[in-house]
């Protein structure tokens, strides 16, 4: 069975920082490219960052560039999302996925795109 499940997530204040977790199992962990997206209350869902695990190439948001940083432990096939000055407009669910990695000539779109599997997510509140 195959699943990405998600932690880390709860209420901060604006201008703090977090680190989530998505722990992964049941498919070939270096087979694929993990990263994260954002569904914020009453808006579509948002791709934020994603890291390849064949060559380690990482691709974020305009949104999040700069503040959040995505990386990977093979050896315990989780993917990290750290996340630095955080806004109100981060307010969100964040969901852990993945998709069959591949060379992404266009960038995070593309990985969005060939999504496969999806975790149920984490909630990520920021207050004032």
């Amino acid at each position: 069975e195959v699943q990405l499940v998600e932690s880390g997530g709860r209420l901060i204040q604006a201008g703090g920082s977090l680190r989530l977790s998505c722990a992964t199992s049941g498919f070939t962990f270096d087979d694929y490219a993990i990263g994260w997206i954002r569904q914020a209350p009453g808006e579509a869902r948002e791709a934020i960052a994603c890291i390849s695990n064949g060559d380690g190439d990482t691709y974020y948001a305009d949104s999040v560039k700069g503040r959040f940083t995505i990386s990977s432990d093979n050896a315990k096939n989780v993917v990290y999302l750290e996340m630095n000055n955080l806004k109100l407009e981060d307010t969100a669910v964040y969901y852990c996925a993945a998709a069959p990695d591949a060379d992404y000539g266009q960038g995070l779109e593309e990985w969005y795109l060939g999504m496969e599997y999806w975790g149920e997510g984490t909630r990520v509140t920021v207050s004032a």
